[in-house]
């Protein structure tokens, strides 16, 4: 009975903490411009996957150049 119960015990450990890694945010600070006219933009995006700068430069750069705008510099990331 007491193997049991920590097996119960370990599996619903391990179900909570991957639906609380699920549900982080990353949160991106990042700068980007627009030209002719030249217009600057500071943002703040949420963006999914590992909350890195290499990922949120790969996940920001296609999404700003469909809107036309170049991203210059990511800020800071954070996981929330």
């Amino acid at each position: 009975m007491t193997r049991f119960l920590r097996i119960t015990t370990l599996a619903v450990g391990i179900a909570l903490a991957a639906a609380a890694a699920a549900q982080a945010a990353c949160y991106v600070e990042y700068k980007a411009k627009r030209d002719n006219p030249l217009e600057l933009f500071y943002e703040v995006a949420v963006v999914p996957g590992p909350c890195t700068m290499a990922t949120a430069r790969a996940q920001l750069a296609p999404i700003l150049a469909g809107q036309g705008l170049t991203l210059l510099k990511i800020l800071s990331v954070k996981e929330q």
